[in-house]
């Protein structure tokens, strides 16, 4: 039995009664029927109460809690010290403006603490990242102004399912490139451990190392990492609450999922692409530079054989075939960028 079934039940009884009491009231005065009356608009109210009670009793709450749920941490609590700064100045007025003359010294000082209590929580909402890098910020000593004012303004970094399968986000997370707030929304990881549930063997694997990887990100503490019941209501596809997660939040996104990244783009959300920063670091050669690699395959071609670099760039040697298992020394001759990677061609170095 839900809570707005029993609601429904108390407001039909309450509303009911409130019905038969208005009938007999208004047949006593009328003169009419007592029973009739109270009959009629007692079922009259147990009907309004039955399909009206949620409206003024549960959903309200529903819709309060998921408004507070989609609030970050941050906008609530500026939002609540801008209220509480709005009062106070409210109150230090109401007395002074309660000396006018009537009506304006029983109007004003009730229209200040509307007046103030609004602008305090919009102003401290509008500047929340600015009193929060305040805040963190504040030096210590007037002598350390000029190397805080350099420090990065720390922000909150949303995770979604593909990157934490990944796992090279608890490496680049241990190097300290990522500044902030690790966010990792409930229903992240509820589609990840749906995943390691899962009767597939492979997908199983997966989220088995989703969940190890979220819990070497709570063990290294480099880069904090939380977990937040944050929801967005409404919405069923979990990359499609991200989304609308980080425009709330306006924070990006880190994946290494394309598509999510395509409609994040789309929607103005910034997103750091894990795979974007794979290739961004990868070793650059120029044609004529030379480099060891061991050539491990065949080629498509006659004669062509097929290598790998530390970073996984794949080196295809001209006449490599015959050094296979071997560690040889390439010239690059040519350098290619793919949807897939960079490729590397290159010859036998000559020697001498």
């Amino acid at each position: 039995m839900s809570v707005e079934f029993i609601f429904r039940l108390i407001g039909m009884f309450v509303f009911g009664f409130l019905g038969a009491y208005l009938g007999t009231y208004i047949a006593t005065t009328t003169g009419q029927s007592s029973t009739i009356a109270a009959i009629l608009l007692g079922l009259v109210g147990m009907l309004f109460g039955l399909i009206l009670t949620p409206y003024f009793t549960t959903r309200p709450v529903r819709a309060i809690r998921r408004i507070l749920l989609s609030v970050s941490t941050q906008t609530l609590t500026s939002g609540l010290t801008g209220l509480v700064v709005g009062l106070v100045i409210a109150a230090l007025l109401s007395f002074p403006l309660s000396l006018l003359p009537s009506p304006f010294g029983e109007i004003l000082p009730f229209v200040a603490v509307l007046v103030f209590g609004y602008f305090g929580i919009a102003i401290f909402v509008m500047r929340q990242t600015d009193l929060s890098s305040l805040m963190r910020l504040t030096p210590a000593h007037p002598s350390e102004d000029e190397s805080t004012s350099t420090q990065p303004t720390y922000r909150t970094v949303l995770l979604d399912t593909s990157v934490i399968i990944d796992g090279r986000i608890a490496d680049i997370a241990r190097t300290g490139f990522l500044v902030g707030t690790l966010l990792i929304p409930r229903f992240v990881l509820n589609e990840l451990q749906f995943i390691a549930d899962s009767s597939d063997n492979l997908r199983r694997q997966r989220g088995r190392r989703g969940i190890e990887v979220i819990s070497q990100l709570q063990k290294d503490t480099s880069t904090p990492l939380r977990i937040s019941d944050m929801d967005v209501e409404g919405v069923r596809e979990v990359d499609d609450k991200l989304v609308v997660l980080a425009r709330q939040l306006r924070c990006p996104i880190l994946t290494n999922d394309y598509n999510l990244n395509r409609i994040a783009e789309l929607q103005g959300v910034s997103v750091l692409n894990v795979n974007e920063l794979a290739n961004a670091v990868k070793l650059v050669f120029l044609p004529g530079e030379s480099m060891e690699v061991n050539v491990i395959q065949e080629g498509k071609e006659s004669g062509q054989g097929v290598g790998y670099l530390d970073d996984g760039t794949m080196v295809v040697v001209e006449d490599g075939r015959n050094y296979l298992n071997k560690k040889i020394y390439v010239t690059v001759t040519k350098v290619l960028q793919t949807a897939a990677g960079r490729m590397i061609f290159g010859r036998l170095e000559k020697e001498g």
